[in-house]
């Protein structure tokens, strides 16, 4: 069995693209205290010149949060990763394994792969800016790289300058023929590849991502890995989000569900009355919590068809909640 290092964020909700925003964000840490989370992928163009309150805010019970970065200049990085420590992020993490043509053509994502010494450069330029720490996520290669060696010439070249964490995603990446939707579902899952890393440098933290669906292949996954960290499957049935805090970090959690629709109303009209949110903006990411379960689909039904319309009242959550139950 690999080293294990101790490293307390066992869990990790994956950053993912139109999904993982800051509301996203305070509805899961509602159901998981300790999940570790992530936010949306962001470039450093954006945060440099955009609008940072926008892209950066968050609400301090998210926390511990990470931020990931996309990008390829060091400079820029580097400016990014300090304003991003600056709104108190506890780690910025970049993005080395999104595969999406437009994360391609602007010299980001996966393709970085190609390039561990620029990855290396980046990650110590950003190192050199902030005192949280700078972690990568990436695949397990690109297209017809040669495996393991591939692998290993990547984390050891970007491990050389100081960077202790990797999360990665125990597939490859086809940077051509591939959508984004079917690069996490179509190249063959090989977590043995990701374990010889874990055992080659056990004293890295090493997280393992990719096609990790219950409890069972989480509790497998911590035997050889740090941290396992799990995307679509918990935005889809984020009831799971309770079963993992359970097994992982407190066996006697538990929500109170109508409580806990209760606070999401009160956050939804918050963040009406602060940033004119919209309550679709927040119901949207909430539509698989009953998944499985009675009443999912009137659920689903209902939030489609009274989240959007203009005089909707915060109570909603509630209210089809105790439809559900009557």
């Amino acid at each position: 069995m690999a080293k294990m290092t101790n490293y307390p964020y066992k869990f990790s909700v994956a950053p993912m693209m139109d999904w993982t925003d800051r509301h996203c964000r305070y509805f899961h840490r509602l159901l998981s205290p300790n999940a570790y989370l992530y936010t949306e992928m962001i470039t450093a163009k954006a945060i440099i010149h955009g609008d940072k309150d926008r892209l950066l805010g968050f609400n301090a019970f998210e926390k511990p949060l990470a931020l990931q970065l996309g990008g390829s200049d060091p400079q820029e990085l580097a400016k990014a990763a300090k304003i991003g420590e600056s709104y108190g992020y506890d780690e910025i993490n970049l993005n080395c394994g999104c595969p999406s043509d437009r994360v391609q053509s602007g010299m980001f994502g996966a393709c970085l792969m190609a390039e561990p010494v620029l990855v290396a450069n980046c990650v110590k330029a950003m190192q050199d800016a902030v005192s949280v720490p700078v972690t990568v996520k990436c695949r397990i290669g690109i297209d017809d790289s040669e495996d393991f060696a591939f692998l290993d010439r990547f984390v050891k070249t970007i491990a050389d300058i100081g960077c202790g964490t990797f999360i990665i995603h125990a597939r490859k990446a086809w940077l051509q023929g591939l959508s984004p939707k079917q690069n996490r579902e179509v190249p063959p899952l090989d977590y043995d590849i990701v374990k010889q890393i874990k055992d080659k440098y056990s004293d890295l933290v090493i997280g393992v991502n990719g096609g990790i669906k219950t409890l069972e292949d989480v509790k497998s996954h911590l035997k050889n890995f740090d941290s396992v960290m799990i995307g679509r499957e918990v935005y889809q049935n984020p009831l799971f989000l309770v079963a993992l805090e359970q097994a992982i970090f407190n066996k006697d959690w538990a929500i109170n569900e109508h409580d806990m629709l209760t606070q999401m109303g009160h956050y939804a009209e918050q963040q009406h009355k602060d940033y004119g949110t919209p309550l679709k903006s927040i119901s949207r990411h909430m539509t698989g919590l009953f998944a499985g379960q009675h009443g999912a689909r009137y659920w689903r039904q209902q939030l489609a068809e009274r989240a959007h319309k203009d005089d909707v009242p915060f109570t909603l959550f509630t209210d089809i909640y105790n439809e559900i139950q009557q």
